[in-house]
């Protein structure tokens, strides 16, 4: 076997064993395992990644559920704008995107090198989120927050998260969670249970306005899924021993540092 599939076998495990010890985060690495270790069409990767991500954080929304984390309601509320714009946008906007963007000074702006740099992009915002680890609001650890909503951002956020997640793949949790605790008044816990679900539910939707348009590997998918799920249950027995909060950082510089590679290999 090839050493650039072994690696992209462990790649598979590490994105797991990355969400189940911090929560999250590890979905944002799918794209570039695939596009670079597989060798797989970006537009083709970002729909893998919608099933995998959606999988993954299924697992997770699980637990989280038998231990009545997850607010059903806020939840459903905001995820009915992601659900329709995350399907309407793997159905018609990605298709739509032209496979020749432009052409200026002998630099021709393709449809793959649009999308791996707008990921790029997402992944700094993410990398940021991850190394700031910052709590939201003074009191957004307080498990006695009266939950209030702000329907007209939850429906923009929620519209914004669908479009970003039908574009790039990744499930968007660093944009979700600000969300639940600004706009929801969720408690932190809460929130990152919550998001799980609502991740959960709108890539694999997403994934479904993939299946007409796209001939996929549902073998390699399917083993490529097991792996990250594997790694998931490994995280969270390893979850024991080894801090989330300082790993989730330290996850955040080398996202970081990809995202720089992403930039650099695509522009130059």
């Amino acid at each position: 076997m090839d050493i650039t599939l072994i690696l992209g076998y462990i790649g598979a495990l590490l994105i797991g064993v990355v969400l189940g010890l911090v929560g999250g985060g590890g979905s944002i690495l799918t794209v570039p395992v695939l596009v670079y270790l597989f060798g797989i069409a970006p537009v083709l990767a970002t729909a893998y990644s919608l099933f995998i991500v959606g999988l993954s954080s299924l697992f997770g929304a699980v637990q989280n559920m038998k231990k009545g984390l997850i607010d059903f309601k806020t939840a459903a509320i905001f995820s009915v704008p992601a659900f329709i714009a995350v399907y309407l946008t793997r159905k018609f906007l990605v298709p739509a995107i032209p496979e020749t963007i432009f052409e200026v000074s002998g630099f021709t702006l393709t449809k793959p090198i649009a999308i791996m740099v707008f990921f790029a992009l997402i992944m700094f915002a993410a990398a940021l989120a991850m190394i700031r680890n910052k709590c939201v609001g003074d009191d957004c650890h307080d498990e006695n927050r009266t939950v209030v909503y702000n329907y007209p951002m939850i429906l923009l956020e929620g519209s914004v998260v669908g479009v970003l997640t039908g574009i790039v793949g990744a499930g968007g949790g660093f944009l979700i969670i600000p969300a639940l605790v600004l706009m929801a008044k969720l408690p932190m816990k809460k929130a990152v249970a919550t998001s799980l679900l609502i991740i959960a539910i709108k890539s694999l939707i997403g994934f479904i306005g993939d299946v007409e348009n796209l001939e996929l590997d549902w073998s390699f998918l399917g083993f490529f899924t097991l792996l990250a799920v594997v790694g998931i249950f490994l995280g969270i027995f390893l979850n024991k021993w080894i801090p989330g909060d300082k790993l989730k950082k330290a996850f955040g510089w080398f996202v970081l540092v990809m995202a720089i590679y992403i930039l650099y290999k695509e522009l130059f």
